[in-house]
């Protein structure tokens, strides 16, 4: 089975979650998370992206940066956010970069995710 883990350049928490709402409402340019600015609005999730996400053929969890570091320690060297996919119980493997997530708009960013799970899997980037 297919998984995929995005990971938002955010701590969890309500207190951090209220702090991010204001931060990327009153200064987006200087917010850090362009996964969070990109798939979350002012009411929570984007209703076309929670769609697309319950939609796709493989298991997606989320989680904030640090959660990754408590249960992934493995991946914290890469930049966030991003997003990572593992096949079949394996090793994560990088999956979007934060590049790739700073430069997507909603529908960008589900053609990357479509045409990423689309394409052969190949060693990790």
């Amino acid at each position: 089975m297919t998984e995929l883990l995005f990971v938002y350049n955010a701590d969890s928490g309500l207190l951090n979650a209220a702090v991010d709402f204001f931060h990327k409402t009153l200064s987006p340019a200087t917010y850090t998370c362009s996964l969070c600015a990109t798939t979350y609005g002012p009411r929570g999730m984007r209703p076309d992206w929670k769609e697309f996400v319950a939609q796709l053929p493989v298991q997606s969890t989320f989680m904030h940066r640090d959660e990754l570091r408590k249960k992934h320690p493995e991946l914290i060297q890469h930049k966030l956010p991003a997003a990572f996919r593992r096949d079949n119980g394996g090793s994560w493997r990088l999956f979007l970069t934060s590049y790739e997530l700073d430069h997507s708009n909603l529908p960008a960013l589900m053609q990357l995710v479509r045409a990423q799970l689309s394409a052969p899997t190949s060693p990790a980037k």
